[in-house]
């Protein structure tokens, strides 16, 4: 019996010994390959080892079975890993942070930017041409707060107020008689255009100069120099008080500048108002005002406060 025992031990022993050797060929290469006790050849099995055999066998599979799944998540990574990178490889890259499109909307926006604010500029100036117009067209441009009394003195000495100029058209310009060159042509184009006025539409005008500059421009000075522009060309001046408050009735500026002892200039308003028969303001015309342009704007106005 005991060697009908230990036959079938080893015919056992055999079995799982064949079972182990077809398990590692199957599996190539096992974490625990290394670990697997081989018998000796020409030497008899230990059968203390192989008693173990079942429980390391259970043990070697088991300690498999999660390197298997690790394996397979391994290669399920790998592949989307190379589904990520293939997929990338598909999208267009970005050059930078502002894309093409980005770009074109931010060229657009600019331009409407642009072509509105052009288009608000254009219609801005025109109400303003509108609104100067109106002005110009209008007869209650004569009611502005230009203009008042004043009590001054004339190129031949004598004491003249605002009421001697009532019932005439008058054209007023401030300045002084040592102006270098803008109250010279200022009064070239005043006497120019009061003489084209006469002669195209029959109206008389009387010419006006008011010094600036009081305490030089005496009345000699000024009788010496409106003779040099125009036979009726009117000089006044007068007291420095009396002269302040005729340029502050008509809102002209004027300062002294650049003193050097005697010799100095004086900075003023370059304007020339004219004044309807009841000696009350109608318009004034400025240095951009040629002969030509002086002639029409006043022989306009005058059509115009007829007509009202």
């Amino acid at each position: 019996m005991a060697a009908v025992a230990g036959l079938l031990k080893t015919s056992h022993l055999r079995r799982a010994y064949r079972l182990f050797s077809t398990y590692t060929a199957s599996r190539l290469v096992t974490p625990y390959s290394n670990k697997i006790p081989k018998p000796p050849l020409n030497s008899q099995p230990d059968l203390r080892s192989f008693t173990n055999l079942p429980r390391f066998l259970s043990t070697n599979a088991n300690a498999a079975q999660p390197s298997n799944e690790t394996v397979s998540e391994d290669a399920q990574g790998k592949q989307s890993g190379d589904s990520n990178h293939s997929s990338d490889q598909g999208k267009p890259v970005r050059g930078g942070p502002i894309s093409w499109l980005s770009f074109l909307l931010l060229i657009a926006t600019g331009a409407g930017v642009i072509f509105y604010y052009d288009q608000e500029k254009k219609r801005h100036i025109e109400d303003i041409n509108a609104s100067s117009s109106a002005v110009k067209q209008g007869p209650s441009a004569g009611k502005a707060a230009i203009g008042g009394p004043f009590n001054l003195v004339d190129h031949n000495g004598r004491s003249v107020t605002e009421k001697d100029f009532k019932g005439k058209w008058t054209l007023i310009y401030f300045g002084f008689t040592h102006c270098p060159d803008i109250c010279p042509d200022e009064l070239q184009k005043l006497a120019a255009a009061i003489d084209k006025i006469k002669g195209k539409a029959g109206l008389e005008i009387v010419p006006v100069f008011i010094s600036v500059d009081p305490e030089r421009d005496t009345v000699e000075q000024v009788h010496d120099y409106v003779k040099e522009f125009h036979p009726k060309l009117i000089g006044l001046t007068g007291d420095p008080d009396e002269i302040k408050k005729a340029a502050r009735a008509y809102r002209v500026y004027y300062m002294k500048t650049e003193e050097e002892g005697s010799d100095y200039l004086v900075d003023h308003s370059i304007i020339m108002y004219l004044m309807d028969p009841n000696m009350e303001f109608v318009k004034f015309f400025g240095k951009n005002n040629d002969v030509d342009a002086l002639t029409e704007g006043i022989i306009n106005e005058i059509k115009q406060y007829k007509k009202s």
